[in-house]
């Protein structure tokens, strides 16, 4: 505490009392994002915990609010963590994006976890590169308003680590206004911790995994929404194409697709968050395609055939759209379940598609989903990127 003129116990108080006051000043002036950006927790010590699934030694990193467990994948809890917020500030910049204004710009990232698994998945790289093949070509997209992340990568700038991948969202939606198109994509693999906001109908938060989520904690869903989603204004949209195991409402969107047992038509339901927290944009539209697990657990890792592969669901959602590039959102949904149904050999086009052979489901997921901030005609409205 500083001192002021007097040194006298009166006026240690109103300083106090002044400090107090411009802390609170500066937490209600933060946006949801800037609050949320931390993640929650303190910046004390490493924890040891107990994965809750198999009892293994984790150590999780000062303020990470859970862990990642790279026997069983399973997400936990770090105790003392809770609904604490500490008032943090946006990410720094990382140099290694440089500066692009695109109205087209794109996030990719394709996470292997070689060496911190006991086997790496096949695929995700590949997603990434087929990924940026098809928004170049078919949608436009400037190669400089691209941004990769991978576990291949050698500028440690463009790892998939969680502080990279928190500045990637960042840099996404920075600055986004009217007309901007945005792409978020994550192949790699994703979990649940329990939940302790009360947000969720299940009572679990799902979650990404960067490559040093065995360390540093997952990205929980609603970190992810407050990053990406609720910064997009009037006349943004967001599209983003998670390939990972619990993924199906990782974006914490607050409209569910779903097929009508009745009619078979494409429907959304409005799913409200339990304890009312606003899960929205700001004017703007989100869409996220993901994976349905089945609340199966991720499959065993075993390695396929040393070959060229890639994963299911993005290999449904880019062979959909080099067929049919205008298909309305529910024409895109029924494609992609059928493709990933009849299974067999990949046969995308592009330098990196043509020389995948093989397509495999190392997420485990069972059948595409859909999901949104608003509601819109699904098999009315054309998908465009």
């Amino acid at each position: 505490m500083r001192y002021i003129k007097g040194g006298t116990k009166e006026g240690l108080k109103q300083s106090a009392s002044d400090q107090a006051s411009s802390k609170r000043s500066l937490r209600s002036k933060l946006s949801p994002k800037q609050a949320a950006m931390n993640c929650g927790g303190s910046r004390g010590p490493a924890a040891t915990v107990r994965c809750r699934e198999c009892s293994t030694n984790l150590t999780a990193a000062p303020g990470a609010r859970a862990v990642h467990c790279m026997q069983c994948n399973c997400g936990t809890r770090v105790p003392g963590s809770g609904r604490q917020v500490v008032v943090v500030p946006p990410p720094r910049h990382n140099p290694g994006f440089g500066v692009c204004r695109s109205k087209k710009r794109a996030v990719l990232i394709g996470i292997k976890y070689t060496g911190r698994r006991a086997s790496e998945l096949r695929g995700p790289i590949n997603d990434v590169k087929c990924m940026k093949h098809l928004l170049t070509t078919r949608f436009g997209f400037p190669s400089e308003g691209i941004i990769i992340l991978t576990d291949e990568e050698t500028n440690k700038c463009r790892l998939p680590t969680k502080e990279n991948i928190r500045m990637a969202m960042h840099w996404l939606v920075q600055g986004c206004s009217n007309g901007d198109s945005l792409v978020f994509q994550f192949s790699g693999i994703g979990t649940q911790v329990p939940d302790e906001d009360g947000d969720e109908r299940d009572c679990m938060d799902e979650a990404l995994c960067p490559m040093d989520s065995f360390h540093q904690g997952p990205i929980l869903d609603d970190e992810i929404n407050a990053a990406i989603v609720r910064p997009l204004v009037h006349g943004a949209k967001l599209h983003a194409l998670v390939d990972a195991h619990h993924s199906a409402t990782v974006l914490d969107l607050p409209y569910q697709c779903i097929t009508s047992k009745t009619t078979g038509c494409l429907n959304w339901v409005k799913q409200p968050t339990p304890n009312g927290a606003c899960k929205g944009t700001s004017g703007g539209r989100a869409v996220l395609i993901s994976g349905s697990s089945g609340g199966k657990k991720m499959p065993a890792n075993t390695l396929p055939e040393p070959c060229a592969t890639m994963g299911a669901l993005t290999h449904s959602f880019i062979k959909a759209l080099e067929c049919e590039p205008r298909a309305s959102y529910g024409r895109l949904l029924t494609s992609m379940r059928t493709i990933m149904r009849q299974g067999g050999p990949c046969s995308l086009q592009g330098p990196v598609g043509s020389s995948v052979r093989k397509v495999t489901n190392f997420s485990g997921v069972e059948a595409p989903c859909l999901s949104s901030s608003e509601n819109f005609g699904i098999d009315c409205e054309k998908l465009c990127i």
